[in-house]
């Protein structure tokens, strides 16, 4: 990886600036030396770190328990939005364990995932997996408040799980969302 750490370190000749031959500092022509471009300090909550870590965990956790009450209940099929809401945490699921275990192998070998592809890869992902889940948690809370406050045929289904379900979702997706804007920061930062 070509980028700057966060110590100084003297430099024993000092960058040409070149503005001849390709505008210069671009590199290529014109005897430029290309300077690394200078990123910002990781922080907790962007890939790579702990408190990334800890927001996936976080996300697969509540993803995959409400995947799991929603799929322990019967009746569940027969509603759209609830096989939404099950397909939308399985993806989340998925894509929250991947990039967790991403983020184990990066803490362990003490790599850096400030990669302006990779960081744009996990930007992307997490935007569409946050708006996946936070639709299907939309869609299944109007379904709850019509089963219970409007139809009020709670006693023949199973409001507690659903509602129990929908609420994973919402903090599931509550999580996500800040590694979303993280993502997203890192990139509008370069």
């Amino acid at each position: 990886m070509n980028v700057s750490h966060a110590s100084v370190h003297p430099a024993e000749y000092p960058p040409t600036t070149d503005a001849g031959e390709g505008g210069g500092g671009g590199g290529g022509g014109g005897g430029n030396i290309e300077v690394p471009r200078v990123r910002m300090k990781d922080f907790q909550g962007m890939p790579g770190t702990q408190g990334g870590l800890a927001l996936r965990t976080c996300q697969f956790v509540f993803a995959a328990v409400g995947l799991c009450i929603m799929a322990t209940t019967s009746d569940f099929p027969s509603v759209t939005a609830f096989c939404y809401l099950v397909a939308a945490t399985g993806l989340q699921s998925l894509w929250s364990l991947s990039l967790a275990i991403i983020d184990i192998y990066a803490l362990l070998v003490m790599r850096s995932l400030q990669n302006y592809r990779v960081v744009t890869f996990f930007t992307i992902g997490d935007g569409i997996a946050s708006t996946l889940t936070f639709a299907a948690a939309c869609a299944s809370a109007g379904i709850t408040v019509l089963i219970d406050n409007d139809l009020d045929i709670c006693s023949q289904n199973h409001c507690v799980q659903f509602e129990t379900a929908t609420a994973m979702a919402f903090i599931s997706w509550f999580t996500t969302l800040p590694s979303f804007l993280f993502n997203l920061w890192s990139l509008a930062s370069r």
